[in-house]
């Protein structure tokens, strides 16, 4: 593939965005639940894989942290970040399962198991999301245009109007910092 030049990526990027419009009641719905499942004393678990893993992790680190109001941690946590755990799964029981094993030990009903996959197919997101279902765990699932079969597993998704990996990825950072921004502004106080 010839590299593309920098207007034609960020055209490319700005028509994303612009297609976001219709996205608001979605993400108010999910950031609506996660607020409910925070002042229900429940917690946020987040996974995927690759982009997806390091977004589960910056997603975390906003609600555990903070993201811009100074205010009390919210119980948040990524499947992707104790390598000794999700290597021993992947080893002794298989990949599949890295992050659907993790839900069986630490989701309770009133938890939310959020999954974030470009494609919707990956199947070890596919499992953790079904294993959530399983436990009574509310799910969002944040993917593609396509929304695979991870769309219709989750109790809420959002389906970033691309099929590229890196403009779903640019969409779900823009749509996470909103679920966030309304998260904390309903929690700071």
């Amino acid at each position: 593939m010839m590299s593309r030049d920098w207007k034609t990526v960020l055209a490319e990027h700005a028509g994303v965005v612009g297609r976001l419009d219709a996205a608001g009641e979605t993400l108010n719905r999910i950031a609506d639940a996660i607020i409910a499942c925070f002042r229900d004393g429940g917690r946020v678990f987040l996974f995927g894989n690759g982009g997806s893993a390091a977004d589960a992790q910056h997603i975390a680190g906003e609600l555990l942290g903070r993201y811009k109001l100074k205010r009390a941690a919210l119980s948040a946590m990524a499947l992707t970040t104790d390598t000794s755990t999700f290597t021993a799964i992947a080893n002794d029981i298989g990949y599949e399962y890295i992050f659907s094993r993790q839900i069986e030990g630490l989701v309770r009903p009133g938890d939310i198991a959020w999954a974030l996959s470009t494609s919707g197919k990956s199947p070890n997101v596919l499992n953790a999301v079904r294993a959530a279902n399983e436990r009574g765990a509310l799910t969002i699932g944040f993917a593609g245009e396509s929304g695979g079969e991870l769309a219709g597993l989750c109790t809420h998704a959002f389906c970033a109007p691309h099929s590229a990996s890196d403009r779903i990825q640019e969409a779900h950072e823009l749509a996470y910092h909103y679920v966030c921004e309304r998260v904390e502004a309903a929690l700071a106080g």
